[in-house]
């Protein structure tokens, strides 16, 4: 009986970390905006990730993998008066997430008592309670129209930070990133 409920609640967290893939992605943008007329990019001055008067470690890898995505649609860089205007926001928030979840219970016979071999165990109505502390990030990418200024397009992921993530997160930038580029449709006129 004790094996099946340990077989039971492992299978339990396999199936819930398997549904935690990656960050949650959204993106909306202005309807009526003609994005062909689009051609080049340059980034906003102050960026939102820039909050000390200079440039982060998070902003310059922000920079290099949404200007390695704009260049893959067919937008340029340029440094004097681009088309659109990239800017950058994240914000860290600590979690705590409470749910309840089944509890291994000894499995007792048809309603606790008939104990028979004619009546099949089965497991007490008990829950535990599980606590998840955790750590929230949100990167929000804009795209401004530089002339207009008027935001046209935003993408955000909305994720959990690791340990591992805060010890190396070049790669989490590069891949939340191009997460969020998967949700732009547009590409520059050539």
């Amino acid at each position: 009986m004790k094996r099946f409920s340990q077989v039971f609640f492992l299978s339990m967290l396999s199936l819930l970390a398997a549904c935690v893939s990656g960050p949650q992605v959204r993106s909306d943008y202005d309807h009526a905006t003609n994005f062909s007329a689009y051609k080049t990019f340059g980034f906003a001055s102050p960026l939102g990730t820039d909050v000390s008067g200079y440039s982060t470690l998070t902003t310059q890898r922000l920079k290099a993998a949404t200007t390695r995505e704009l260049e893959a649609r067919g937008y340029r860089l340029v440094e004097q008066h681009p088309d659109l205007l990239v800017n950058f926001s994240g914000r860290l928030q600590d979690n705590i997430q409470v749910d309840p979840v089944p509890a291994a219970t000894p499995m007792w016979g048809y309603y606790g008592y008939r104990r028979s071999a004619f009546y099949a165990p089965w497991p007490a109505y008990a829950y535990d309670t599980s606590v998840d502390q955790y750590t929230q990030g949100t990167l929000n990418v804009d795209l401004v129209d530089a002339a207009r200024k008027q935001m046209v397009w935003e993408g955000v992921a909305v994720g959990r930070v690791t340990d591992k993530t805060r010890d190396n997160p070049g790669p989490a930038i590069d891949a939340a990133v191009t997460d969020i580029f998967k949700k732009y449709p547009f590409r520059a006129n050539p």
